[in-house]
C-alpha cells in the first residue's frame, strides 16, 4: 500500500443549475518521500482534490487513506499551504507561525515552542521580518510565512494549492528553490497542485496531468527522470525536459482537454507548443 492513497473518488455538488461532477475516478498513489505534482486546467477541480486529501471535503465515492488510514477530516499530519496566505492580520510573523505550534504541541515548554518557530521562520529567510504583520509584508513574504507555519507543524504530508500561482515571475523563481532546498533537506512527502507544466518538472518526482472539467480525472503519470538539484537555465537544453513537457502537454491538449464533449485550451499555454507542432 503507497503512504497516501486515493482509490475510485470522485466528487461532485448539486446546486440551482443542477449536479455538476467535478472529479470522476480519481485514482492516485504517492510514496513516502515523494515529490508529485498535479498539472491542469484552471477550474478543472484541483483545489477540491486537495480538499479531500487534507479532510476538508468528502468524496462522494472511493476512498483516501494516509499509511493505511482512512482520511475522514483535518489532521496535523496534512499541513496545507493555500493560494490566499490564509493569515490573521493582526498577528505578526511569529504569532502566525506560533498559533499552529501552540495547537500541535501543546506539552512543549514555552522555550521549545519559541525555538521551533523561530527554527521555520528562519527555513524561509523571514528573521528579519519575523515583528511584521501581514499587511507589511509583500505577496511573496506573506505566501512564505504560509510555508514556514504548515511546515513547522510538521505534517507527515505537505499539500501545496498552487501556493505560487499570484506571485511575480521572479519571487515565484525565488519561492520554487526554497520549496526545493525545504523538500531536500526534510525530504517530506508532498503534493503539488499546479497549472505550470515547468514548475512541476523543475520541482517533482512525478508530473501527473489532470484532465478538463467536468467530470476531471487523472491521466498517465510522467516520471521526471532529470537530476537534482534541477537548473531552470540548464533545463530548457535538456532533451530529457523537452520530452517530459511534450508528453505533458500532448495529454493536456489531446486526451486531457476532451471532457464530455468539449474541448479547451491549456491555461498556460507553453512556448514549446510551437516547437511540438501543437496547433489544438
Amino acid at each position: 500500500m503507497a503512504f497516501l492513497e486515493l482509490k475510485g473518488v470522485s466528487k461532485g455538488y448539486t446546486t440551482s443549475g443542477g449536479r455538476t461532477e467535478v472529479l470522476r475516478d480519481i485514482n492516485l498513489e504517492i510514496e513516502k518521500g515523494e515529490f508529485v505534482a498535479v498539472v491542469g486546467y484552471s477550474g478543472a477541480g484541483k483545489t477540491t482534490l486537495i480538499s479531500m486529501i487534507a479532510g476538508l471535503v468528502r468524496p462522494d465515492t472511493g476512498t483516501i487513506t494516509l499509511d493505511g488510514k482512512p482520511i475522514t477530516e483535518p489532521g496535523p499530519e496534512r499541513g496545507v499551504v493555500f493560494q490566499n496566505y490564509s493569515l490573521l492580520p493582526w498577528m505578526n510573523v511569529r504569532e502566525n507561525v506560533q498559533l499552529a505550534v501552540d495547537q500541535i504541541f501543546p506539552n512543549w515548554s514555552r522555550d521549545q515552542r519559541r525555538a521551533h518557530v523561530d527554527k521555520y521562520i528562519a527555513m524561509v529567510n523571514l528573521t528579519p521580518a519575523a515583528h511584521k504583520k501581514p499587511h507589511e509584508l509583500s505577496g511573496g513574504m506573506r505566501q512564505r510565512v504560509s510555508v514556514a507555519r504548515a511546515l513547522a507543524m510538521d505534517p507527515a504530508v505537505l499539500l501545496l494549492d498552487e501556493p505560487l500561482s499570484a506571485l511575480d515571475a521572479l519571487t515565484r523563481a525565488t519561492l520554487q528553490d526554497e520549496i526545493e532546498n525545504i523538500w531536500e533537506r526534510d525530504q517530506k512527502t508532498v503534493l503539488l497542485i499546479t497549472n505550470d507544466v515547468d514548475e512541476g518538472i523543475l520541482l517533482a518526482d512525478r508530473i501527473i496531468p489532470l484532465s478538463a472539467g467536468p467530470a476531471a480525472t487523472l491521466g498517465a503519470a510522467v516520471k521526471v527522470d532529470i537530476p537534482r538539484p534541477r537548473d531552470r537555465k540548464a533545463l530548457n537544453h535538456d532533451a530529457r525536459f523537452k520530452t517530459i513537457r511534450g508528453r505533458v502537454i500532448h495529454y493536456l491538449l489531446g486526451a486531457g482537454s476532451k471532457s464530455q464533449g468539449k474541448v479547451r485550451e491549456a491555461v498556460q499555454r507553453p512556448r514549446i507548443l510551437d516547437e511540438l507542432g501543437i496547433t489544438a
